[in-house]
């Protein structure tokens, strides 16, 4: 078991992995949130409204593409199901664009 460094509770990876498992079902090609293409992402995902206003803005501020959207999603649904939940919260989602950003900065 190990520890959120944002929170310091127990997370389980292997939860978060059985979660996805039971979100994925019969879709055997899947096995995790980041093998989703997306078309899978629009079938898997919900966004509740104030997540995707802050997408909105991140589309708009940062410049994300449609590409970088679906990838923000996955990871934000990663991160949901680390923390337990079943759907993806605005938090999550501001998470994922932050994890973005500093990609994008040590990018050469």
């Amino acid at each position: 078991m190990q520890r959120c460094p944002r929170c310091a509770t127990a997370i389980s990876p292997g939860a978060s992995r059985r979660r996805q498992a039971h979100r994925f079902g019969a879709d055997s090609s899947l096995f995790c949130n980041a093998d989703m293409k997306p078309r899978d992402v629009r079938k898997h995902l919900q966004v509740p409204d104030d997540a995707e206003q802050l997408l909105g803005l991140a589309i708009n501020e940062l410049g994300l593409s449609a590409r970088a959207y679906d990838r923000v999603l996955k990871v934000a649904r990663t991160i949901a199901d680390l923390d337990e939940h079943e759907a993806i919260q605005a938090a999550h989602v501001g998470e994922a664009i932050q994890y973005g950003s500093l990609d994008r900065q040590w990018v050469p």
